[in-house]
């Protein structure tokens, strides 16, 4: 399993992660368990058609190794670094999640990904109180020593990018789109001190333009590079509260700052308040949350792959009835794989097989929360 072993890529083992994550039906999830399964990214695309056919579709559409060197050409060409994952400057606090991104592409430092960050997020529409608020609480941060984490987004998100930086510390936009795609465009002027000065990061190829399935990816991304997320204002309905959805999910400390109960953006941090987030009224109660910083381990070993078959294959003979008992279970209603495997009662590594080859036949779908639906 060298592709997850840490160190520096070749040419060629980079090109294969790209052409695997850029093939059809394969998400993050299902390229770690591939590349658990069969070693390297070569090996895994060799296999794509049988598994496919085994979940009951057609070959899924692979993508080319033409694709993925045009991919890696236009990002030398911008300066962009492109990071793997199972690589030395990959961050470790993301790679110990499950669905961390194969590729990152980044533009400024990538030391700031390698140093204990917190997220600050909020409101777009925020408060001028609001936005001085979080300014001042991500200048406390930076003197401190830690990165802050936000969106780029208007409102909090980039008032917490320009207090890092005037403070003179570190700070991390992770965006929606594209790393070279400026969004919104008056944070323009920001975008470009980020780059000189910290680091924007994207999941998405060069030259996406963010839309609004891609922000809750965007936001596993800001929770999991932080150890912390404080949410600063937000509406019940906010991006801000699923971000901090993901940060509980990821075992990260959730934090809010009070606001006036007259104020519909605060009614979100309060209610975060309500269900046990630490209550933030200065820089020490986020300090005092997490502890010592230099006690803190940077990052946890990568996420086990549950289930994934080290070695051989399960054949037809095996893995049909198993299908069959998993596809009984399964509906457009999403359910936890650990659900599937406890109703099955089969083993772990054969209910993965299953979901794997009807994930890459086109018949299933991965959501949050490690829930599985199948596609009508």
């Amino acid at each position: 399993m060298g592709e997850l072993a840490g160190g520096e890529f070749t040419q060629g083992e980079r090109i294969g992660a790209i052409r695997l994550i850029r093939s059809e039906h394969v998400g993050p999830v299902t390229y770690r368990q591939l590349l658990a399964r069969f070693g390297g990214a070569r090996r895994a695309l060799e296999a794509l058609p049988e598994l496919a056919r085994r979940g009951g579709g057609k070959p899924p559409r692979l993508a080319s190794q033409q694709q993925a060197e045009a991919e890696l050409a236009a990002a030398a060409r911008l300066g962009v670094a492109v990071i793997c994952l199972g690589e030395a400057a990959y961050p470790p606090t993301l790679a110990a999640l499950e669905d961390s991104p194969p590729v990152l592409f980044l533009r400024g430092q990538g030391g700031f990904l390698q140093t204990h960050a917190v997220a600050l997020v909020g409101a777009r529409n925020a408060s001028g109180n609001g936005r001085r608020f979080a300014a001042q609480l991500a200048q406390g941060l930076a003197r401190e020593g830690l990165v802050v984490v936000s969106g780029l987004a208007r409102g909090i998100d980039a008032a917490a990018h320009e207090g890092a930086l005037a403070a003179g510390g570190g700070t991390v936009a992770v965006v929606a789109g594209g790393a070279d795609v400026v969004y919104p465009p008056e944070n323009a002027a920001l975008t470009g001190r980020i780059a000189e000065m910290g680091a924007i990061l994207a999941e998405m190829p060069l030259g996406t333009v963010p839309q609004a399935r891609h922000f809750p990816r965007r936001n596993r991304l800001i929770s999991g590079l932080a150890r912390a997320v404080v949410v600063v204002e937000a509406a019940p309905r906010s991006g801000s509260l699923i971000t901090a959805r993901f940060a509980a999910e990821q075992g990260r400390e959730v934090l809010a700052v009070p606001g006036s109960p007259l104020d519909p953006r605060a009614q979100g941090s309060n209610q975060l308040i309500r269900e046990g987030a630490t209550l933030v009224q200065s820089v020490e109660d986020i300090l005092e949350a997490l502890g010592p910083v230099d006690r803190l381990p940077l990052g946890e070993p990568a996420a086990p792959f549950q289930g994934a078959a080290k070695t051989g294959d399960a054949g037809d003979a095996e893995s049909e009835p198993a299908r069959r008992a998993v596809l009984e279970l399964l509906s457009p209603v999403p359910l936890a794989v650990d659900e599937v495997i406890r109703r099955c009662q089969l083993s772990p590594s054969l209910v993965q097989t299953v979901l794997l080859e009807l994930e890459l036949g086109g018949r299933l779908e991965r959501q949050a929360g490690h829930r599985v639906a199948l596609v009508v």
